[in-house]
């Protein structure tokens, strides 16, 4: 399987500071940019789903821009969406306000929703076999950006 760039920089290391550099804003330092990394730590044993959800998204080729914004949106299927669907059952339990039932589906979310679960990293099934993960990557700028 060929991974993009960007997928095998973000499923090799899952440092995705390694991968994208944050936009400027009133905390900027006023310097030159540093270039220099921290060193990594290893990957917790959750950052496997991630993984397989993103390698089952580029070789399905399900993957699109969020409209309106530089948003990255990669859905898997199937066995990788179901080990990430079961491994999140425990997280929504305890985390509170990360489960809905809604549209048919049951959708537990890697984050508490606030508001709503706009850019939150979802699972969801249908409770009769059909299971789909959406993990939401804010890549910036370069994704619009014209091809050469």
């Amino acid at each position: 399987m060929r991974l993009t760039p960007l997928i095998t920089c973000i499923a090799a290391g899952l440092t995705v500071s390694g991968c994208v550099t944050l936009g400027g804003g009133d905390d900027a330092p006023s310097g030159p940019p540093t270039v220099i990394r921290t060193p990594g730590e290893p990957a917790p044993p959750h950052a496997r789903l991630y993984a397989d959800c993103l390698a089952a998204s580029v070789a399905a080729g399900t993957y699109e821009k969020e409209p309106g914004v530089e948003l990255l949106r990669l859905t898997c299927a199937g066995a990788p969406a179901r080990a990430f669907y079961d491994a999140l059952a425990a997280w929504a339990s305890t985390g509170g306000g990360s489960e809905v039932v809604a549209e048919g589906r049951t959708w537990r979310y890697t984050q508490k929703i606030v508001r709503n679960p706009y850019g939150l990293d979802d699972c969801s099934t249908d409770n009769a076999g059909d299971y789909r993960c959406t993990i939401t990557l804010n890549v910036g700028d370069f994704l619009s950006a014209p091809a050469i």
